[in-house]
């Protein structure tokens, strides 16, 4: 059989350095063909020359069996292949419905009618978003389900998914794997780039896995286990490391508090919740999307307001504080790391050594009148090397790094500004097993400084390797606690859900 897609000996280099180096891969009609490795192995540069986005340094695609060059995404969609961005792609000031018709609209449009078209398809893909909302209006997940949902209507025959289960909930997840299984059956060729191993393994028909740029294997799903891959991305097994308790650390004890939340309240996504946070110690929040984990998080460190009658009460350290904006609360020392980094993160056209000094600018704490350069550069050199930044250097720009690379850099504006307190909201989202090992210890360190860190995850081997005691946070409340001694993922989901 001719494969649909081929890439033979392909090489990608930017500003000199190669991103991929004579890689070989075949997608064939109808197939689930997952793609994995680390942060940086090369997977999205892979699948962009796919899609048009960057062209090859050498080597040559095969579409079809004739070789093809992409000059353009639209190009490549003309083609026939779609790609679903790990960062979306939607434009804010257009509509779900608009953005799903985007370069596919007919001459004369009614708007009526193109939301009635829209609410049908996406009822179709069981996808519950409102199609006249506005893309800027949507969170993460609703964002996804429109890229995927633009990506099915242009009936490709090839469809490039680059994380798209990282925001969904269990049962959008359901469906986003039912819908995969249609796609294939109606011949579609897929292509599956996801951390998640277990779901690769589900879904898939072949595995190729990639590492430092190369092309390491390729073999059908049923010869490979979660060892097996982890093995073949980073050349040792890291199941052990991530995703089990460190038998040999006690749980560390309470300290003092820091954080006392009481009676919280922000319309209907935060009712009366209430949770103290220690120092030296590391709280887990975990709920399901949509729990009001991400809001209660953000009133805490300024980003949103809470009720301005019956808000509740947020003490630091004893103090009562009301942030309305984020400087005041970073200046006391309370920071939020962001679940979307991309749009709140970073300065995606700023360079790293950019990024990290304009967070020590922003937190005002030497009160500086002159910007050194030299200090930047320091500064950015000791904290690259601190968490392991793997970048040609500390000009590069932010934008041109690896997910779990520019998570690094995130975490390091956010440490330069010398915290008391430090919220992770999903710190592993989009982040490869090794980058993963990586960011746990960093947070496990913060935590043995004395820090209070709290870590709000929905991933629950996550939650239970890291934490010290475990809040469950349900329709915008927290509802239960758990100490580590008496946590278990039976326990916590049925907290979450019932």
């Amino acid at each position: 059989m001719t494969p649909i897609l081929e890439l033979r000996n392909v090489s990608k280099e930017f500003h000199g350095v190669a991103a991929i180096r004579g890689v070989d891969f075949a997608l064939m009609p109808g197939e689930v063909h997952s793609l994995l490795g680390e942060n940086g192995a090369g997977k999205s540069t892979l699948t962009k020359i796919m899609a048009g986005v960057h062209k090859a340094s050498s080597g040559e695609v095969l579409l079809d069996g004739r070789p093809r060059v992409f000059d353009s995404p639209a190009e490549a969609l003309h083609n026939g292949i779609a790609m679903v961005f790990q960062e979306t792609s939607l434009v804010p000031s257009l509509t779900v419905a608009q953005n799903i018709y985007l370069g596919n609209e007919k001459f004369l449009n009614r708007l009526r009618g193109i939301y009635i078209a829209a609410q049908q398809f996406l009822q179709s893909l069981n996808f519950g978003v409102d199609p006249t909302m506005y893309v800027s209006q949507l969170g993460a997940a609703q964002k996804q389900m429109v890229e995927i949902a633009r990506a099915v209507h242009h009936k490709a025959r090839v469809i490039i998914f680059d994380e798209p289960t990282a925001t969904l909930t269990p049962e959008e997840k359901h469906h986003f794997f039912a819908l995969i299984a249609r796609l294939k059956k109606d011949g579609v060729s897929i292509i599956f780039i996801s951390h998640a191993l277990e779901e690769a393994l589900a879904i898939s028909d072949r595995i190729t896995i990639l590492r430092d740029g190369q092309h390491v294997v390729t073999d059908d799903a049923g010869n490979f286990d979660r060892d097996k891959i982890i093995a073949a991305m980073v050349g040792r097994t890291l199941s052990e490391e991530l995703y089990s308790r460190d038998k040999s650390r006690s749980v560390r004890g309470y300290g003092r508090k820091v954080l006392s939340v009481q009676n919280l309240s922000m319309g209907k996504m935060v009712r009366n919740t209430s949770f103290s946070v220690y120092g030296g110690q590391i709280t887990g929040i975990f709920g399901l999307i949509g729990s009001g984990r991400t809001e209660t998080a953000k009133i805490i460190s300024g980003v949103i307001k809470r009720d301005f009658f019956h808000g509740g009460e947020v003490r630091l350290e004893g103090k009562s504080v009301r942030y309305r904006v984020p400087r005041p609360a970073i200046k006391d020392g309370v920071v939020y790391v962001t679940e979307d980094r991309k749009i709140e993160g970073f300065f995606e056209t700023k360079s790293i050594a950019e990024n990290i000094y304009m967070n020590l600018l922003s937190a005002d704490l030497n009160k500086r009148a002159v910007i050194s350069y030299s200090e930047m550069m320091a500064l950015a050199e000791t904290w690259t090397r601190k968490l392991n930044v793997k970048a040609i250097d500390s000009n590069a720009r932010v934008i041109e790094l690896s997910g779990g690379n520019q998570q690094k850099v995130v975490i390091a504006r956010s440490l330069v500004q010398k915290p008391k307190l430090i919220i992770f909201d999903e710190p592993t989202r989009g982040v490869d097993v090794g980058a993963i090992a990586e960011l746990h210890h960093v947070i496990n360190e913060l935590a043995d400084s004395g820090l209070a860190v709290v870590v709000i995850s929905s991933y629950l081997p996550e939650i239970l390797n890291l934490a010290d005691r475990i809040l469950v946070s349900r329709q915008g409340r927290i509802v239960e606690e758990f100490s580590m001694e008496e946590a278990t993922e039976e326990k916590i989901m049925y907290a979450a859900v019932h």
